[in-house]
C-alpha cells in the first residue's frame, strides 16, 4: 500500500452521518437538560407565603381566573405551578375557574385571527457550542411564517430594525394588522414596541410562564425543533 492510500483510508470516516446526528442530538439534549435542572429533584413544597393563611384572590376579586393569579404571583417572583394556585382556590372554597361575560383568550384569538401577528425567539445549536438566535413571525389566519433573521447576538437595536423590515415587507397588509404577541424576553424592548405602535400595531405581553397565551408560535418553532435542527447540523 503506498502513502497516498494510506492517508486516504486514515482520513475514512468509520460511522455513519446518522450517527454524527445521533452525538449532536445527545450533547444538545444533556445540554439543555444540565440548564433546566434546579435544585433536588420532585416538586417542591407551596412555600406559606402564597397557600396562607388565605388564597391569593379574595372575594373582592372574583374575576381572576387561577392562571392569572398565577401569572400575578409569577411576576412578584413567587415560585409555583397554575395547579397550586387552581388548590388553594379550591380548598378556600373559590371557583378557580368562574363564567365570564368577556370573551375567553382562545375567542379572542378566533375572532381576531385576520388582526394578530405573533413573534419569538429560537435557537439554532452549532457545532461550535455557540447558538444562532432566529427571529420569526407567525400570520394567525394564514400561517404564513417570516423569517426576519439571523444572528449571535440579539442586541435591542437589532430587534427593532426587524421590525421596520417586517413592516415594509407587509407592505398594504400592515393596515390589517392590530396585534402582536410576544413574550417578554428581554430582546424585546420598548423601542420594538415603539416601532409597532407607530404603524398602529398593539403589542400583547404574554402573561409569565403562560406559553399557551401564544401557543401557535410555539407549537411551530416545536416542529422546527424536532423536524429539522433535531436532524441537521450547523
Amino acid at each position: 500500500m503506498d502513502a497516498e492510500n494510506l492517508v486516504h483510508d486514515s482520513c475514512r470516516l468509520l460511522v455513519t452521518p446518522d450517527t454524527i446526528l445521533r452525538w449532536h442530538r445527545d450533547i444538545v439534549r444533556r445540554r439543555w437538560a444540565a440548564r433546566s435542572r434546579r435544585g433536588k429533584p420532585g416538586r417542591p413544597a407551596t412555600h406559606r407565603n402564597i397557600s396562607g393563611p388565605g388564597p391569593p384572590a379574595g372575594p373582592r376579586e372574583p374575576q381572576l381566573r387561577y392562571r392569572r393569579i398565577h401569572g400575578e404571583l409569577a411576576g412578584l417572583g413567587a415560585q409555583g405551578a397554575a395547579s397550586t394556585a387552581w388548590e388553594i382556590l379550591r380548598n378556600a372554597g373559590i371557583d378557580p375557574a368562574p363564567e365570564r361575560t368577556a370573551p375567553t383568550w382562545s375567542q379572542f384569538l378566533r375572532s381576531q385571527a385576520d388582526a394578530i401577528l405573533a413573534c419569538d425567539f429560537f435557537t439554532a445549536d452549532l457545532l461550535d457550542g455557540t447558538h444562532a438566535y432566529v427571529l420569526a413571525v407567525i400570520e394567525h389566519a394564514t400561517r404564513r411564517i417570516r423569517i426576519l433573521g439571523v444572528t449571535l447576538h440579539p442586541a435591542s437595536e437589532w430587534t427593532a430594525q426587524q421590525a421596520r423590515n417586517l413592516l415594509m415587507d407587509l407592505d398594504e397588509q400592515a393596515h390589517q394588522v392590530r396585534f402582536m404577541i410576544r413574550d417578554r424576553g428581554s430582546n424585546f424592548t420598548t423601542t420594538v414596541d415603539a416601532v409597532l405602535a407607530d404603524a398602529g400595531i398593539r403589542t400583547v405581553l404574554c402573561n409569565v410562564r403562560t406559553p399557551r397565551m401564544s401557543a401557535i408560535a410555539e407549537r411551530w418553532i416545536g416542529g422546527r425543533r424536532r423536524e429539522v435542527l433535531d436532524r441537521t447540523l450547523i
